[in-house]
C-alpha cells in the first residue's frame, strides 16, 4: 500500500497515468476512491496523483481540528515525497478550500488551478442547504449503518437521472462509503476547516491560472459561491455545468473531463 509520511502523519496515495502531475483533493468526509468516475478521464493525459486527507480512508486520522493551512501542508508534503515539482490541483468542495489555501500560500508549488464546487468560506460564503444540515444534524443520523448513511447522502450529490439511469456507479459510490468508512471523530476534525475557512479577502492574491468550477444545481454549495471566487480571482476562467449537482465529477463526469482538459491543455506551457 502506497503511503507518504507526510507532518507527523501516513498519507495513502494513488498515481495513475503518465504526464504532467495533476494532483486532486477530495472534499468532507470522502475518500480518493470517490474520484474513481473522473480519474481515467484524467489520467489518459495527465499523470494524476490521487490521496486520502487526513482523517479519511486509509490516511491516519489523528483526532484534533484541522485546518485548510494544514491540510495544504499535507499536499506539500506529499508533493515533496513523490518528488513531482510543481503541479497541476484540482480541488472539490472542502478540497477546493485546501487547494486554495495551496495556491495562497505555496504558490512556487502550483501550475495550474481548479476550484470546484467550492467556496470562499467565512460571512462572504452562500451557505448550505438548510435542509441538508437538518438531514447531518439529526440525532438518529449518528446511529445509522454506513450503507443507510451513504443512500442519504448521495440525493444530495447526484442528479436523480444520473443515479436512476447507471446503477452500477450508484452501487460502487455506496460501497466506497462502506468500504472506507469516515469515523465521527474525522467528520469532526474535518468540519472545522469548513467553519473556519475564510479566504475572500486573500483571493486577488492567487497568480496561477485558473478555473472555477460547479454543477449549477448543487444545493450544498451553491452555484453563487463559484461566481464569487472568479469574481475575485484575477483571469479566473468559470464554468457552470447545467443539469449537475454537488458530485458533477460523477453525474456530468464528460463535461467535467472536457472542460478541465481543455483549461489545462490552453494553460499548458508546453503547448
Amino acid at each position: 500500500m502506497p503511503v507518504a509520511s507526510v507532518g507527523g502523519i501516513n498519507l495513502y496515495y494513488e498515481i495513475k497515468g503518465r504526464g504532467d502531475p495533476l494532483l486532486l483533493i477530495m472534499g468532507y468526509g470522502f475518500s480518493s476512491s470517490h474520484w474513481f468516475v473522473i480519474r481515467d478521464r484524467l489520467s489518459e493525459e495527465y499523470r494524476v496523483i490521487l490521496f486520502d486527507n487526513r482523517g479519511t480512508g486509509r490516511s491516519d486520522k489523528p483526532d484534533m481540528p484541522y485546518t485548510a493551512k494544514m491540510m495544504a501542508g499535507d499536499v506539500v508534503g506529499l508533493i515533496d515525497v513523490l518528488g513531482t515539482g510543481a503541479a497541476n490541483v484540482f480541488g472539490i468542495s472542502m478540497g477546493g478550500m485546501i487547494a486554495q489555501e495551496f495556491a495562497l500560500s505555496y504558490p512556487k508549488y502550483l501550475k495550474n488551478l481548479i476550484l470546484g464546487c467550492t467556496s470562499c468560506g467565512g460571512p462572504k460564503a452562500v451557505q448550505i442547504s438548510p435542509d441538508a444540515v437538518a438531514l447531518w444534524r439529526d440525532p438518529d443520523w449518528a446511529n445509522q449503518s454506513e450503507e443507510e448513511k451513504a443512500l442519504g447522502t448521495v440525493p444530495w450529490l447526484c442528479n436523480q437521472d444520473f443515479i436512476d439511469n447507471n446503477p452500477a456507479v450508484f452501487k460502487r459510490f455506496i460501497a466506497i462509503f462502506t468500504e472506507y468508512p469516515t469515523p465521527q471523530h474525522s467528520l469532526v476534525s474535518q468540519m472545522n476547516v469548513l467553519m473556519t475557512f475564510d479566504s475572500y479577502d486573500r483571493l486577488p492574491q492567487i497568480t496561477a491560472p485558473t478555473l472555477v468550477i460547479c454543477g449549477a444545481r448543487d444545493r450544498l454549495m451553491p452555484s453563487e459561491n463559484s461566481k464569487i471566487l472568479a469574481s475575485r480571482i484575477p483571469g479566473a476562467e468559470l464554468s457552470i455545468i447545467e443539469n449537475a449537482e454537488h458530485a458533477f465529477i460523477t453525474d456530468s463526469a464528460d463535461e467535467s473531463a472536457r472542460i478541465i482538459l481543455q483549461f489545462l491543455k490552453k494553460h499548458s506551457k508546453h503547448g
